[in-house]
């Protein structure tokens, strides 16, 4: 690092601009309208340089902050950008993950001068599409909602009505959508003048610097997080258990290679894409990638553009993990990127099994509910997904219904359910004893009930009911997780773990999310 650098600077810029980030996400929460912003906190927040390169994020989501810095960069190729523009965008075939997932980004200008950009992406409820949700079973990624390529929103501060009214008026909730879209403007806001006034105190050029620097010095953790790995060739393979059209395996295979303070990870041996909405864009890998070796630092260092430099990730065109358009994408985003996770840390425990955990639920349980709400007479849509087990590791037992890896929402209160939506939560519980045995016990999924008090079309999108997740060290694998549809007459039927079904009121879902895997022989 220069000597320029002074390190208790260094420090104050870290937190300067990842403070700016988490601003941002605040602003988002709490002037938002959807349950799935306001409560489940589904979104994310960063800031990045004129060029799209990240400088800092907010804890926010994995998925989403590993593969935003695409979508600015495929928005600066598109766009000639002015003050007071916003960029609307959701393609996951330019740098999007699927499409509820809608991305605005801002640019900063400095006296004339455009010098950064802040962004930030929400998962939005319904963004049109074959089915309510938009997380379809579906075969293509044009039955999954409206694409939106890069365009701009807002030009020089006016609101380009049409743009917005071509949305709003191909999704089923568009008052959501308006009052989602109009707080994720006002977060760009204020990080536009958060970062102003940074500028203001410091001055652009030692601003500049200080962001250089902290790209450098996350370089460097990366690298010595790498160089602490023995040197080698690890490969592991895990499966998803079926696309919602063929009840067949897919595999996702990973060589990683070690050469000093850089890894290599070439999936190039996994599956083809599929016919179903599990592919992934190459987005995604690379997410679930950095992810990975981001969570293995035990230290809090910056979540920057340096944490890529080390890391080379090598896919096969047309695979499940860089699916070709217009491949399905919906789930690729939510389940494969969870099985990727799967995939990493199992090779690298092989190598550092001190340092990973077993295998966590592995799914993040997609469920989608859809129809009209019988005291607003007005359609209704409603996206969540339900924590379950986390793995076990040699730091001790995995944490019990929770969310884990690539999703880091939030719980949703049954209070904000019942009130904003036609629907009794009969249960809401801890599945005792879903976790795998061994010296460390896996975490244990979760039970969830829901009676509908309308008729309602649903959608799941899930893992782990075949394929259990696995214990590491003699530690045993956490158990699968269930489906059912309970009729009113009491019937009780099992459902895969994808499917849409119609049900009638008084009918109810049942769902029981997997466990995580143990650590270790018990004694």
């Amino acid at each position: 690092m220069s000597k320029k650098i002074n390190p208790i600077l260094l420090e104050v810029f870290k937190n300067r601009f990842s403070s700016i980030a988490e601003e941002m996400g605040i602003v988002l929460q709490r002037s938002s309208y959807s349950v799935n912003i306001k409560e489940r906190k589904d979104f994310s927040c960063g800031i990045f340089d004129k060029e799209g390169r990240l400088i800092a994020q907010a804890e926010h989501i994995p998925v989403h902050l590993g593969s935003m810095p695409m979508s600015v960069k495929e928005a600066i190729k598109k766009i000639e950008f002015k003050e007071g523009d916003v960029v609307i965008l959701n393609d996951p075939y330019k740098g999007g993950t699927h499409l509820p997932d809608i991305t605005l980004i801002s640019p900063v200008f400095i006296e004339g001068s455009l010098e950064f950009f802040v962004a930030n992406r929400a998962h939005h409820s319904d963004i049109g599409g074959i089915s309510a949700g938009s997380m379809p079973i579906s075969d293509s990624i044009f039955q999954e909602g409206l694409i939106i390529p890069p365009i701009k929103l807002i030009e020089e501060g006016k609101i380009n009505d049409a743009v917005l009214d071509l949305i709003l008026n191909n999704v089923r909730t568009p008052y959501e959508r308006d009052g989602d879209f109009k707080a994720q403007i006002s977060a760009n806001n204020v990080g536009i003048n958060r970062l102003k006034e940074i500028v203001k105190e410091y001055g652009i050029e030692k601003v500049k610097i200080y962001q250089k620097a902290l790209l450098d010095y996350s370089e460097k953790m990366i690298r010595n997080l790498i160089k602490s790995i023995p040197d080698g060739t690890y490969q592991f393979e895990d499966f998803m258990e079926d696309d919602g059209f063929d009840n067949k395996d897919i595999k996702i295979h990973l060589k990683l290679k070690i050469e000093d303070t850089n890894a290599i990870l070439d999936f190039s041996k996994s599956d083809k894409q599929v016919r179903g909405s599990i592919n992934a864009v190459y987005a995604i890998t690379l997410s679930a990638v950095l992810y990975v070796f981001r969570a293995l630092i035990n230290k809090d260092i910056p979540t920057n553009d340096g944490c890529f430099r080390p890391i080379t990730v090598i896919t096969h065109k047309g695979s499940i993990l860089d699916a070709d358009f217009p491949s399905a994408v919906a789930g690729g985003n939510v389940e494969t990127s969870q099985r990727i996770v799967d995939v990493v840390l199992g090779a690298l425990s092989k190598a550092v099994p001190e340092l990973t955990p077993s295998a966590s639920q592995g799914t993040m349980n997609n469920l989608a509910v859809g129809g009209i709400n019988p005291e607003t007479e007005k359609p209704f849509s409603y996206y969540e997904t339900i924590g379950g087990g986390m793995g076990a590791s040699l730091k001790g037992d995995g944490e019990s219904a929770i969310q884990s890896h690539m999703t880091n929402t939030m719980n949703t209160p049954i209070e904000a359910v019942e009130y904003e939506y036609p629907f009794l939560i009969k249960e809401y519980s801890i599945r005792k004893n879903s976790g795998g045995n061994g010296l460390y016990k896996g975490g244990d999924g979760i039970v969830k009930d829901i009676q509908f008090l309308t008729d309602v079309e649903i959608t799941m999108i899930s893992e782990r009911r075949r394929l259990a997740p696995y214990g590491l060290l003699g530690g045993e694998s956490g158990k699968v997780g269930k489906n059912y549809i309970i009729f009113k007459n009491g019937r009780k039927k099992t459902l895969p773990s994808k499917f849409h079904i119609r049900l009638k009121k008084g009918d109810r879902i049942r769902i029981e999310t997997p466990g995580g895997g143990g650590y270790g022989k018990s004694s």
